[in-house]
């Protein structure tokens, strides 16, 4: 069994206050959710409105297959034009471990 997580550290945009960030930060959840089949939720910066800390997990029995996907979450949290990627920290926990 590999699981896999990813916390995204982000600076939103032009927002200014909490109610707007729900408005960005949700459909970048539901997004990752819908597309990848991870479990995403915002797990921090809850009271900031300018900054979101959003977590990704997935486990499954293939190594590629988790790093496969945490790429392509990355890279599509990474295109998102109303926010600023400023940290992405990865952690792959395996059998050994």
């Amino acid at each position: 069994m590999y699981v896999g997580t990813l916390s995204f550290d982000l600076l939103l945009g032009d927002v200014h206050s909490l109610k707007e960030k729900r408005s960005v930060v949700r459909p970048i959840v539901a997004e990752l959710q819908r597309k990848f089949s991870v479990s995403a939720a915002e797990v921090g910066d809850q009271d900031l409105h300018r900054r979101a800390f959003i977590g990704v997990a997935l486990v499954s029995g293939d190594a590629g297959f988790v790093s496969d996907v945490l790429d392509r979450c990355e890279r599509l949290v990474a295109a998102r034009p109303e926010v600023e990627l400023l940290s992405v920290r990865r952690r792959f926990h395996g059998d050994e471990d």
